[in-house]
């Protein structure tokens, strides 16, 4: 007879943090094999969602032309975009009664996937679909060697730290060097240290999945793990534009 998955609380009794656990819930292998194959189910769907945005973007003159005269509709995706990683990173409750998790999440990606296309649209077309294609190979790249290595990411947080303060301050001082003109070395220094750090955390999220390290993200999560790792793709793809494309048609 199979076994049922435990619940949130049995899973995460004791002082560790609410969305961590040591290994308690996933000696049963179908658990965790269950649970990997819904979280990737719906990264694929969202990535698929962004990416039909991101050519539609792209590709049709007349869309890119109207987004391009009403920003307005940016800032708007913005704030949804905000309001809903919020309330699924830091509200238990929403992020796990069904349907409500659900339909916070699609609308977190709809709004997310406007966002990278509207970025999108103001780069060239040929520089957009490579920088499609580096990201699919780093994303691979990253997702197997964080299930086969042996290097456990998820107890560097301190590593993670550190990569955060560097590209915030690095951004900070980009924000501000910005209005005295355009300076690409310091762009371009800070898309790499951007795509560098959000290959870590896709690494590092992946883990979390795997739930075979220090720590593990309790099963009854699936929709803040499909969002962490679709937020770190998405990003990935974004600092990889900055990065190696072209905004000259």
């Amino acid at each position: 007879m199979r076994m049922s998955p435990p619940s949130y609380e049995e899973a995460t009794a004791g002082p560790r943090d609410a969305e961590m656990l040591t290994g308690f819930g996933w000696d049963d292998r179908n658990i965790r094999r269950v649970f990997i194959r819904k979280v990737y189910t719906i990264i694929m769907i969202q990535l698929l969602v962004t990416l039909a945005i991101v050519v539609l973007f792209t590709f049709c003159e007349p869309v890119k032309i109207y987004i391009h005269a009403n920003p307005g509709w940016y800032w708007a995706s913005y704030v949804l975009f905000f309001i809903t990683y919020l309330t699924l990173s830091c509200c238990a409750e929403p992020r796990r009664r069904f349907p409500w998790n659900l339909l916070l999440l699609v609308i977190f990606t709809l709004c997310l996937s406007y966002m990278t296309g509207m970025l999108s649209s103001f780069y060239n077309t040929k520089s957009v679909m490579i920088c499609l294609g580096i990201t699919a190979l780093v994303c691979l790249s990253v997702t197997i060697f964080s299930f086969q290595t042996k290097i456990d990411v998820t107890s560097c947080q301190g590593v993670l730290f550190v990569l955060c303060m560097v590209v915030f301050f690095s951004g900070l001082i980009f924000l501000i060097v910005l209005p005295f003109g355009y300076v690409p070395w310091l762009h371009a220094v800070y898309a790499a240290l951007g795509a560098l750090a959000f290959s870590v955390f896709l690494a590092f999220d992946t883990q979390l999945l795997m739930g075979s390290k220090h720590y593990s993200i309790s099963p009854e999560e699936y929709v803040f793990a499909a969002l962490n790792i679709y937020l770190d793709i998405v990003y990935i793809f974004t600092f990889i534009l900055q990065l190696f494309g072209s905004q000259h048609d």
